[in-house]
C-alpha cells in the first residue's frame, strides 16, 4: 500500500474519532451546568472562527471564497441553517442519553439516506437501501430495548436522539439537491454551488462553502440563545467548561472537518465512507472508558446491526461517492 494511501486512512480515522468525540466533550461540559445551547452557540463558533483562519492563511483557499457567486454564498448559508436541526437534537439529547448509545442510533442516517434517494437524488441499485433500512431500523430496537430497567434515560431524550439522524438524512438529500446534484440518475456536480469546475478548484470551493456554512450554524445558535436569555457569554461559563467547549469546537468540528477533506482526496470518497463507520464504536468504547458506561449484549448485537446497514447502504459507489460528496461541503455532529 502506497503511502498517499496509508495517510489518507489515517486521516479518514482522525476525522471519525474528531467526530465521534463531540459526544465526549458534551458530557463533561453538562455536568458543570452548562446547558446544550450554551454549547453548540461555542461549538460553531469556534469551529467558524477556525476554519476561517484556515480558508485565509492560504491563497488557493482564499481564491475558493472569491469564485463562490451570491447562489452559491446563499445557498451555502441556508444549509448552515438548516444544519442547526441535527445539532440541536443531537446534544439536547446528550444531556439525559449515554453517549454510547447514542452514537449508535444517530449513525442509522447513511440508510436513511440511501432510502430517500429512491426518490430524490441519486438512488442506490437493486433492493440494497430497503434492506439497509431494515438492518439499522432492526439494530436501533435492540439497541434501545437492550438498555437495563435501572437506566432507561426520559423518553424525551431517546425521541431527539432517534429525530437527529432522521434529520440530517432529509438534511444531507437537501444539502445535495440545493448544491446542483440532479435528480434520479443525472450526475453529480462535486464542486460548490456557482464555482467553476478546475483542477484545485473544488477542494479551495469546498473549505470556502464550509466556513460560510459553519458561520450560519453559529450565527442560528447565538440567536437561539440571545432569543431564549440562556447565558452564553464568557462571564457566564464556569472555568472547568471551558476545556470541553475548546475540544468541541477544535477537535469534534474543525480538525473532523478539516482531516475529512484531506483524507477523502487520497483514499476516494467510497472508501472514506467506510472507514468512517468506526466513529460510533470509537464513541462507545471511549464512553465505557471516560464515564464508565457499557453496551448491553444486545444493544452490541444492535449496533453490529446498524454498522453493517452502514456498510450495506454504501456498497454503491454513486451513492457512497453522494452522501460523501454532500458531507464533504460541511461537518457532522
Amino acid at each position: 500500500m502506497d503511502r498517499v494511501r496509508l495517510l489518507g486512512i489515517a486521516l479518514v480515522l482522525v476525522s471519525a474519532c474528531g467526530f465521534g468525540s463531540g459526544a465526549l466533550f458534551g458530557k463533561p461540559v453538562y455536568a458543570t451546568g452548562v446547558g446544550w445551547l450554551t454549547l453548540l452557540a461555542w461549538r460553531f463558533l469556534i469551529g467558524a472562527a477556525l476554519s476561517w483562519g484556515w480558508l485565509l492563511i492560504s491563497a488557493s483557499r482564499r481564491g475558493g471564497l472569491r469564485a463562490m457567486d451570491r447562489r452559491a454564498i446563499a445557498v451555502s448559508l441556508a444549509l448552515g441553517i438548516l444544519y442547526v436541526g441535527n445539532s440541536a437534537t443531537y446534544f439536547a439529547a446528550l444531556e439525559t442519553v449515554p453517549a454510547s448509545l447514542a452514537g449508535l442510533i444517530v449513525y442509522i442516517y447513511p440508510a436513511l439516506v440511501a432510502v430517500l434517494s429512491l426518490r430524490v437524488g441519486v438512488p442506490l441499485e437493486g433492493r440494497r437501501a430497503w434492506a439497509a433500512l431494515g438492518l439499522a431500523l432492526v439494530g436501533v430496537v435492540l439497541a434501545v430495548g437492550g438498555i437495563p430497567e435501572t437506566e432507561v434515560p426520559p423518553l424525551s431524550g431517546l425521541l431527539l436522539v432517534v429525530a437527529s439522524p432522521f434529520i440530517y438524512a432529509v438534511w444531507i438529500v437537501l444539502a445535495a439537491r440545493l448544491s446542483g446534484e440532479r435528480s434520479r440518475r443525472g450526475s453529480i456536480q462535486s464542486e460548490a454551488p456557482g464555482t467553476a469546475s478546475a483542477p484545485g478548484r473544488e477542494g479551495a470551493a469546498t473549505h470556502a462553502a464550509a466556513a460560510v456554512m459553519m458561520t450560519a450554524t453559529a450565527g442560528t445558535f447565538w440567536l437561539m440563545a440571545g432569543a431564549s436569555a440562556t447565558p452564553a457569554l464568557p462571564a457566564a461559563i464556569p472555568v472547568e467548561a471551558w476545556p470541553g467547549l475548546v475540544g468541541v469546537g477544535v477537535i469534534a468540528t474543525f480538525l473532523a472537518i478539516q482531516s475529512f477533506y484531506a483524507g477523502a482526496k487520497r483514499v476516494g470518497a467510497a472508501q472514506a465512507s467506510l472507514i468512517s463507520t468506526v466513529e460510533p464504536v470509537y464513541t462507545a468504547v471511549m464512553a465505557a472508558i471516560l464515564f464508565g458506561e457499557r453496551l448491553t449484549p444486545v444493544q452490541l448485537t444492535g449496533g453490529a446491526l446498524i454498522l453493517g446497514a452502514v456498510m450495506l447502504a454504501q456498497t454503491s459507489p454513486r451513492g457512497a461517492v453522494r452522501a460523501l460528496r454532500t458531507r464533504f461541503r460541511i461537518a457532522d455532529e
